[in-house]
């Protein structure tokens, strides 16, 4: 997993300046950096606009006495789109704008769920301690008979 971050971190940027470098290429260096500053600010419009709709529907689920987990992960998917936006490039730029459009973020939702799920325990879901129908969920029950007060002589 780590040598997959550093060859990312490392390929990411060179392709994105090996884009860039062809963009300006065609169209010339100042429009280039102009395309480049709307698509951030389109962006930022969207990420702004999606997480709003988002942080409603969490209200919302929350209100009804839900828990919001798909409303969360497509929280984290927004803030990561957003993320893409502002690492100035073409491609991360693409890639944000595709987390932002609800049917491709479906598609993302979909693959992280198929991957992850098994491995995410979380109070709430069936069978997760602490669900509303687990008796885990407070802790073991308090035993009054058993239960005895320590006496503190500080407090006189």
């Amino acid at each position: 997993m780590l040598a997959v971050l550093i060859l990312l971190l490392i390929s990411v940027p060179l392709l994105e300046l090996f884009v860039i470098v062809q963009v300006a290429g065609g169209l010339g260096a100042g429009q280039t950096i102009l395309l480049l500053v709307v698509v951030s600010v389109v962006g930022a419009w969207m990420v702004r606009r999606s997480g709003l709709g988002v942080l409603n529907q969490i209200r919302t689920r929350v209100a009804q006495g839900e828990i919001p987990g798909k409303e969360l992960v497509n929280g984290l998917l927004i803030l990561l789109a957003g993320a893409f936006m502002l690492t100035p490039g073409f491609l991360t730029d693409a890639a944000g704008l595709i987390m932002l459009f609800p049917p491709t973020r479906k598609v993302v939702l979909s693959i992280l769920v198929r991957r992850y799920a098994k491995r995410v325990d979380i109070a709430g879901w069936p069978g997760a301690q602490g669900s509303p129908g687990d008796p885990r969920r407070f802790g073991s029950p308090l035993d009054a008979e058993s239960y005895t007060k320590d006496t503190d002589d500080r407090s006189n």
